[in-house]
């Protein structure tokens, strides 16, 4: 059985889409992207920014599912350029300051709304 996960603090989907979706034990959380979800609009800022709405996008969901980082066992970065990659390292290494989860980070054309960052995750509250 499946259970949707939202929560209005956190950007709303922008298409058909859920913010997670829990599945048993698993949570899985549709990519974030930096949106304040307090006034819908893009975060102003450099890269840095973006990826501390990112996170705290992701944390919003987690928790409207009663989880936590610490529940993240897999994410995936998007980057619109691998120069973002250290900058971006550092502030999502921040999230994990031990065990960190399974990762991929791939650069790709571009974002959804422009963004240079999207960050999705999976995690397990079992």
């Amino acid at each position: 059985m499946k259970q949707i996960i939202s929560t209005d603090k956190a950007p709303g989907a922008i298409g058909p889409y859920s913010q997670a979706v829990k599945a048993g034990d698993f949570l899985f959380c549709s990519g974030q992207i930096a949106i304040d979800p307090s006034t819908g609009a893009l975060v102003e800022g450099d890269v840095a920014a973006q990826t501390r709405q990112v996170m705290e996008n992701l944390r919003a969901v987690l928790n409207a599912a009663g989880m936590d980082f610490s529940h993240v066992v897999k994410t995936t970065i998007y980057l619109s350029s691998m120069d973002h990659f250290s900058t971006v390292n550092a502030i999502y290494g921040s999230y994990f300051p031990s065990e960190p989860p399974a990762r991929a980070t791939v650069a790709v054309a571009t974002l959804p709304k422009n963004v240079d960052v999207e960050i999705e995750v999976i995690a397990y509250g079992g």
